[in-house]
């Protein structure tokens, strides 16, 4: 006990235990704003990893696009509805339900 007392009177342990305490609580860097910052930084890296997947599936149907003639065709016919000189296109849209809007 006495050994506490005298622990506790140390002037060095008590500033030293202000200045945790400080650092851990109240400073601009303390525990939680560290642990915002990791999740930031995790989320960022998912994020990071799905847009560098995304863009290298891009670039693979870019490639088949223009080295494909009829993969060209294909895609600017769903996506553009193109067509030849001597066809008909038909677009055939679903009717919505009451209960979509």
């Amino acid at each position: 006990m006495k050994r506490l007392v005298n622990l506790v009177k140390n002037k060095f342990f008590l500033v030293s235990l202000a200045f945790l305490v400080w650092m851990i609580f109240f400073d601009k860097n303390d525990l939680f704003s560290q642990y915002q910052y990791h999740q930031q930084v995790n989320k960022l890296k998912q994020e990071r990893d799905f847009y560098q997947k995304e863009t290298a599936k891009v670039a693979r149907d870019l490639d088949e696009l223009t080295s494909n003639p009829q993969k060209l065709e294909k895609f600017a016919r769903e996506k553009y509805l193109m067509k030849k000189s001597n066809e008909d296109v038909f677009v055939i849209v679903q009717p919505k339900k009451e209960g979509d809007k």
